[in-house]
């Protein structure tokens, strides 16, 4: 599967909530603009354990072709684009793993865990233990790329 020559993707541990937003342990975003597609820019900010806040590091900038990241990039898309989401958005933690994976790209957006985070309700939506483990593996892909 081809991946985009432009996409956005925002990785995030720590979504579930319920009436105060939840607050997150990790948030990585990885872009890749069209205008220069073989650069993929990974920005990344940590919570440190007993900290209130997220601390930011500098932006990195990767060579995509030379760290071969489209095999990596591709494999990602084509588990996102199988998986389901809840319904409605942000109800429940459906992959029970307080994470939250968007992609965006110009054709074609998923995410998971709504943009407060989960913990409003129940999904109508409910993956198989299959669709889990292929949510699992995207969460280990993400992670090795940052």
């Amino acid at each position: 599967m081809q991946v985009p020559s432009a996409f956005y993707v925002r990785f995030q541990h720590g979504i579930q909530g319920g009436i105060a937003p939840p607050t997150p342990n990790e948030v990585h975003m990885l872009s890749r603009d069209g205008d220069t597609p073989n650069t993929l820019l990974i920005q990344s900010q940590v919570r440190a354990p007993g900290q209130p806040s997220l601390t930011g590091f500098a932006p990195k900038k990767v060579d995509f072709a030379a760290q071969a990241m489209e095999p990596k990039f591709a494999k990602l898309y084509a588990i996102l684009r199988d998986l389901p989401t809840e319904e409605p958005p942000g109800s429940q933690d459906i992959y029970d793993m307080d994470t939250q994976i968007q992609w965006m790209d110009d054709k074609w957006q998923w995410c998971n865990g709504g943009p407060e985070g989960c913990g409003m309700g129940e999904s109508f939506v409910i993956p198989t233990p299959e669709q889990k483990a292929r949510f699992k593996e995207a969460v280990e892909i993400v992670k090795a790329l940052v």
